[in-house]
């Protein structure tokens, strides 16, 4: 009774803490959902228990049972006790309700998912924060709605947790994540996948070595499109999404970059195969076979990392955060950036001392603008590099675009030929204008 009573103290005022935000640990949660109310459990359990040991104390044996007690209510003692025992009921039950709802709701956190596994989770929470799908709860799309979800993500979680506590998480994590719900079921909930977009403009900025940092400036016009089960039809790049074409593949690699096979059907019913010159039926039956969806191209929605050094300093100085104005300094920055670190306390030294040491003895550079580029390129570096977890500048390739991994190239190569002799084109235009 006493353990089972100071942990009830203990977990309320913990509750208490947590729902004024004095406490805001990430960790505070495993403490007060799991931990304490475990304890206020084994307390409950041990009061039946000491029962019994006191029972064996007094010698009492199979032979002398003890009487069952009579509850006479006109007793105004009996009913006292009888009061106070259900009103400790009510209390224990409340408590184990509370932590229960506040455990699962703690778990579906973004905090929990991130944060508690620390080392582990590192590269893709930092990469969520960053990105433009922050503000969606992991929950939403690691989990997805209905039991049946929640409980193959509650089994794979275990199974998570168990990797972590034997230290047997692999380095780098593998993707894609086969337990990923579908995407009608998680990007569908927000996304219209009817929606037609028509054309989009995208700049890309990119800049040269030289002292000015010289800018080139691409402009796209993508051609997005969209498409419609009502009208049948679909242009641009969601034409692939129409809900009346289904294109189904079959990947020879883990990665999926590897599609020797795309069947499509069209809503009539007819189907086209593509095949690429030189599969054997054996590939084909030792790969994975999926219907094309949202995330065969969109791949690294929520945990977009940058595939070069490159690409992160140019992105850097696009936004303003590297200042162009400082000369050198993109130059500088990627090779600050490219650089190998044991971890991130040695990288981020290393970075400054690079930068300054560069521009104190060049002479003449504002002391600001040097330390705005030492913050823009440790940013750059610790949003993308995680030595402990193996993960460096295109461990996640990016399956939009073609530039830093095959992308949209691993279909249309012109490579992949239906019987008819007809192929799936690699042609620019299909899914961009270049002004």
């Amino acid at each position: 009774m006493a353990v089972a009573t100071a942990a009830a103290v203990l977990f309320l005022a913990l509750l208490l803490l947590e729902i004024l935000g004095l406490v805001t640990n990430p960790y505070i949660g495993l403490v007060v959902y799991v931990a304490v109310p475990a304890v206020f459990v084994m307390g409950l359990l041990l009061i039946p228990l000491g029962t019994w040991r006191a029972r064996r104390r007094r010698g009492t044996t199979a032979k002398t049972e003890p009487e069952w007690p009579v509850i006479d209510f006109g007793d105004p003692h009996q009913r006292t006790v009888f009061a106070g025992i259900l009103a400790l009921t009510v209390v224990n039950l409340l408590i184990i309700s509370m932590a229960a709802y506040g455990g699962v709701h703690y778990m579906e956190s973004s905090e929990f998912c991130g944060q508690v596994c620390h080392t582990t989770m590192e590269p893709q929470y930092s990469a969520y924060q960053a990105w433009p799908h922050a503000r969606v709860a992991c929950a939403e799309c690691h989990v997805g709605p209905g039991a049946g979800a929640l409980v193959e993500s509650k089994l794979a979680g275990a199974r998570q947790l168990f990797h972590v506590v034997t230290r047997r998480v692999p380095t780098p994590v593998p993707t894609p994540a086969q337990s990923l719900r579908p995407a009608r079921e998680t990007c569908e909930q927000c996304h219209w996948p009817e929606k037609f977009h028509g054309d989009k403009t995208r700049i890309i900025r990119e800049y040269a070595n030289d002292e000015a940092n010289t800018e080139t400036v691409t402009t796209l016009q993508l051609h997005v499109g969209g498409g419609s089960r009502v009208l049948g039809v679909g242009t641009g790049i969601h034409w692939h999404m129409n809900l009346d074409n289904q294109i189904e593949y079959i990947a020879t690699d883990a990665s999926r970059e590897t599609i020797p096979y795309v069947q499509f059907t069209d809503r009539e019913g007819l189907v086209r195969e593509y095949v690429v010159a030189g599969t054997t039926p054996a590939q084909l039956a030792a790969g994975t076979r999926r219907r094309m969806d949202c995330m065969d191209c969109h791949n690294r929605p929520a945990h977009t990392f940058h595939a070069t050094p490159e690409r992160a300093v140019d992105a850097a100085m696009a936004q303003g955060r590297l200042p162009r104005e400082l000369p050198f300094a993109r130059r500088e920055a990627v090779a600050a950036v490219r650089a190998e670190y044991a971890d991130r306390a040695a990288a981020l030294a290393a970075i400054a001392q690079r930068l300054e040491a560069f521009y104190r003895e060049r002479g003449g550079a504002d002391a600001r603008l040097v330390q705005r580029a030492i913050a823009a390129s440790q940013d750059a570096w610790a949003r993308n590099v995680f030595p402990a977890m193996k993960v460096t500048w295109g461990t996640y390739p990016g399956h939009l675009g073609h530039l830093d991994a095959p992308g949209c190239f691993r279909c249309h190569d012109d490579e992949h030929k239906a019987a008819d002799g007809s192929v799936i084109r690699q042609d620019c235009e299909l899914c961009h204008t270049l002004e």
